[in-house]
């Protein structure tokens, strides 16, 4: 595969990148591109119908000098073993650039739960979990929802974890249901996240949020919360894309003078996805699904997929643009990052930008182990005050050393686990 389609590929190169900036020694390079443990393995499952049907399930740990690896597992029909290589090591980054004590995981199960019946997705979470069991655990490796996979198959996987040890582990896995071990503000806490990296940027540089317009790219959890937040601190949404299940396909919905979030997100179905011509009732034009990136706005959010803006689109990108925050792991490859950075346009990086998410899951984790659970706005101060703190340290590294806020939030989060990596002497 070529980088622009092969996300292992480009996570390896953006690393090598920052370790070449930084001259790390060759054997410290060497231990950092690649994940330390990969696990592949086949989850037979008993379908519905009688029939016995087999999933390959993985869960790669790329680093855990600086704590237990973390990352959540997608489910996704077209899940590939390089692409959890490069989310483990993105999270890696992610976990360091924000400060917080853990390392970088990630798994996967290629399937499509959405033509599964939920005794099905039971069966698979449980085989998947009986596969791992060894291998996990709240002080080895905290797996989290993802992409398809929800609060529910966490608890099932939990549930079979306690049943195979035999005792309570609510910290083993995050992003549980609230009530069952999830800490409450964790559905918010990685689109907030977004905003709240974008807000301390735009302030930092002077400006704010309020009047700004914005077109997102993914209206899960990520994109609907960016959005929410955008809205509550001034700013207005116009264009969103998402996909249609109907028409097995993308489609941008645009309001320029704003959707209304709230209307936009009562129109989805259980994974998420809108239907057009519902979303046409509320006054949305419909444009082809790639449209979001060409749209006249001041802030470009990519919340859904890697590889989403590459070489061949990038000059879509429309000259208003000031920002794009990537909401999504990996979704700008190298080669449409140089021509972003070549065009001024300030990008506050994925792993940065989107580590909301895994800190809240680091909350619930510290809520597990005390058994003591914090109200919703404790949670978000927290949240906003270790997001805000992590951009401001990028971005002052960034104007310092002038260079992109990515190649900055690289040395930041590289030298901190290479400082992980040395005091336990590995290297």
């Amino acid at each position: 595969m070529g980088s622009t389609s092969n996300p292992f590929v480009n996570a390896q190169k953006q690393f090598d990148a920052a370790a070449e900036t930084m001259s790390l020694d060759n054997g410290m390079w060497e231990l950092l591109r690649v994940p330390s443990r990969e696990f592949v393995f086949t989850i037979p499952v008993k379908m519905d119908d009688g029939s016995t049907k087999v999933f390959t399930g993985m869960r790669i740990q790329h680093n855990n000098a600086r704590g237990p690896a973390k990352g959540g597992i997608r489910f996704h029909p077209e899940e590939t073993v390089d692409t959890v290589r490069a989310l483990s090591m993105w999270m890696t980054w992610k976990c360091a650039v924000v400060g917080i004590p853990l390392g970088g995981g990630k798994g996967g199960i290629i399937c499509d739960p959405r033509t599964m019946s939920q005794g099905e997705q039971e069966r698979l979470c449980r085989g998947y979990i009986r596969q791992l069991a060894r291998f996990i655990g709240p002080l080895v490796d905290v797996p989290a929802p993802d992409i398809l996979s929800n609060r529910q198959h966490m608890l099932w996987m939990l549930d079979e974890y306690e049943i195979i040890m035999g005792a309570s582990y609510p910290g083993v896995i995050t992003g549980k249901p609230v009530g069952m071990g999830g800490s409450l503000g964790r559905t918010e806490a990685t689109g907030y996240g977004v905003i709240y990296t974008l807000a301390e940027a735009l302030r930092l540089s002077g400006n704010s949020i309020k009047g700004k317009t914005a077109s997102i790219q993914g209206f899960g959890l990520v994109g609907e919360y960016a959005a929410r937040k955008f809205e509550d601190l001034g700013g207005i949404v116009t264009a969103v894309s998402c996909w249609d299940n109907n028409d097995k396909k993308p489609y941008t919905f645009r309001k320029k003078d704003g959707l209304d979030i709230s209307a936009l997100a009562s129109l989805r179905c259980a994974y998420r996805d809108i239907n057009k011509e519902k979303a046409h009732d509320l006054g949305c034009e419909i444009l082809p699904g790639e449209a979001w990136l060409s749209e006249e706005v001041d802030v470009l959010i990519p919340a859904a997929q890697e590889n989403e803006i590459a070489a061949e689109n990038v000059h879509n990108i429309n000259k208003s643009v000031k920002v794009i925050c990537e909401g999504a792991n990996g979704p700008t490859t190298p080669e449409a990052d140089l021509v972003i950075n070549e065009g001024g346009i300030l990008v506050i990086p994925d792993f940065l930008c989107s580590a909301g998410g895994v800190t809240c899951s680091y909350f619930e984790q510290i809520q597990n182990n005390t058994n003591y659970y914090w109200e919703r706005d404790e949670v978000f101060t927290k949240l906003e005050s270790i997001m805000t703190s992590a951009t401001k340290a990028v971005y002052e590294l960034s104007k310092e050393k002038n260079i992109s806020m990515r190649d900055a939030a690289y040395m930041i989060a590289v030298q901190r686990v290479v400082d992980a990596v040395k005091l336990r002497g590995w290297a």
